[in-house]
């Protein structure tokens, strides 16, 4: 079986049709790094090579399926990355082609020739929304909740899915509110292709797996494409390099600016707490006086961090 540092795959003992995906960073509800969206793309990549494979089933391990990027590291922290550009004017190409290659590889489950099925408890926040609504199929807890809550601010959703998956009105509703939905909700609005209790996750899920892997590969990769090929002609691939645009810019703008401000100076948690409690999101010139306010106080703390003890 391969390696992997993000996750994990194989066949499923039982059924050796089923290949596991397995996102694996537990101890940071499965937040998104720099390699997840490449091992993800990997992991397609070697289920589609083995032709005992019919079906793929993704999953996070632990708490929830996956709890959207890093802040620990794109938020909070003090780095200079495509996605978090110091230099400023800040390059928008830069950051674009770094993001469009992570909505590639996580869009590698939606082109995979064989069905993917995002089997999802817990959390599919924000970034790990994307990847859950990357696969075809949709089984959640009914205790699970998914959303892309930094559509309130510093994120627009890249593989633009809720729009294709829901359709206007129920798209505009989630990405202007930043709300997530529960496992009945998305069941009820067509979003999840089934909603069971969460001690029946695993078995609804691996019946729907089991069912789909006795039907011919190349049959499934044919009605797949067929469905796709609906998508493509909506206009999928030029919705998906908008919002990646898009995204970029909601990082860089002067709101993106002063919540990545925040989030240094007072931690990330403070800073999707204030972005997930409704109150106001500071905007424009107001941005750009709390930036300069929370620079001050970030430059008194490093340089406070440099003076050594005194000695007694």
């Amino acid at each position: 079986m391969p390696v992997y540092s993000t996750l994990t795959i194989e066949q499923d003992p039982a059924q050796p049709a089923v290949a596991r995906m397995v996102l694996s960073r537990p101890d940071k509800l499965n937040a998104i790094n720099d390699e997840m969206p490449r091992e993800i793309r990997a992991a397609v990549e070697w289920a589609n090579a083995h032709d005992a494979v019919h079906v793929i089933v993704l999953e996070g391990a632990g708490k929830g399926f996956c709890g959207g990027y890093d802040l620990s590291q794109f938020g909070e922290g003090q780095i200079d990355h495509p996605c978090q550009q110091e230099q400023l004017p800040w390059d928008p190409m830069v950051d674009y082609a770094y993001m469009k290659r992570n909505t590639e590889d996580f869009m590698s489950l939606w082109r995979s020739a064989k069905p993917t099925i995002a089997k999802v408890h817990g959390y599919a926040a924000a970034g790990g929304s994307d990847i859950a609504l990357c696969c075809d199929l949709l089984v959640m807890a009914d205790t699970a909740r998914i959303g892309y809550m930094p559509t309130r601010v510093w994120g627009c959703p890249t593989t633009a899915m809720w729009a294709y998956r829901l359709g206007p009105a129920r798209a505009k509703q989630l990405m202007f509110t930043g709300d997530t939905i529960d496992g009945q909700r998305a069941a009820d609005w067509g979003l999840a292709n089934a909603c069971v209790p969460e001690a029946d996750l695993e078995a609804a899920t691996m019946r729907l797996a089991t069912r789909i892997a006795a039907v011919p590969r190349a049959h499934l990769a044919m009605h797949k494409m067929v469905v796709n090929q609906v998508m493509l002609t909506m206009g999928l691939e030029q919705t998906q390099m908008m919002a990646t645009v898009f995204d970029g810019i909601t990082r860089h703008n002067p709101e993106g600016m002063w919540f990545r401000r925040y989030a240094q100076a007072e931690g990330f948690k403070a800073a999707v707490q204030w972005r997930d409690s409704g109150r106001p999101i500071p905007e424009g010139q107001d941005a750009r006086q709390q930036i300069a306010q929370l620079e001050e106080q970030l430059a008194q703390a490093k340089a406070k961090a440099r003076i050594p003890d005194e000695l007694p």
